[in-house]
């Protein structure tokens, strides 16, 4: 889902978001006014006061909107499907104002599945920003990880934040490529 209107929204309850960029935690009083001015990947960035505030899925019904379907995984699945659920998830993680997800940017260096002593799974996933002093690190790095933990199976994801390889804009898919204008 994704959205570059500006629905005006009212908030009905008290809400934890997140300021950009500077990534700092707020919580917005109900009664709050303001616009989603992006719907992706089951968070909304709102444009309240002057400032752009992502509010995450398990915050929805604060806007009036459904929280994000949970995930399913078929019983005996393999690793190599949970491995393409893994990547699924990845691409619906998307940095509050660039409207590409982490894959299609280019972030994602590497993601991992293998199995606990009890049968359970663990995600590794290597990473980067856009740049290195980005505010909404940490909250990529959370999205990315709380994401992945929804998955059936698996009981942790490890998110390591690397500047080795740094990122450029060769890194991008074709697609993210033409969204964002950079050839």
């Amino acid at each position: 889902m994704y959205s570059r209107s500006s629905e005006p929204v009212r908030f009905e309850r008290d809400c934890d978001a997140v300021l950009v960029p500077q990534g700092e935690a707020v919580t917005l009083p109900a009664g709050s006014i303001g616009y989603i001015t992006q719907a992706l990947g089951g968070s909304w960035t709102v444009f309240v006061e002057g400032n752009l505030m992502r509010i995450s899925g398990k915050d929805a019904d604060a806007i009036g909107k459904d929280p994000p379907t949970p995930i399913e995984l078929p019983e005996g699945a393999s690793d190599d499907e949970v491995e393409k659920l893994v990547w699924t998830q990845l691409r619906t993680c998307f940095d509050p104002e660039i409207p590409i997800n982490v894959v299609d940017l280019g972030l994602v260096y590497e993601a991992t599945v293998a199995r606990t002593d009890d049968g359970q799974r663990r995600v590794d996933v290597r990473m980067t920003l856009t740049a290195p002093g980005c505010g909404m690190g940490d909250v990529l790095v959370d999205d990315v990880r709380s994401k992945i933990e929804l998955i059936p199976t698996v009981v942790e994801a490890d998110v390591e934040l690397v500047f080795d390889p740094p990122w450029n804009r060769n890194m991008m898919s074709e697609v993210a490529r033409l969204e964002t204008g950079m050839f």
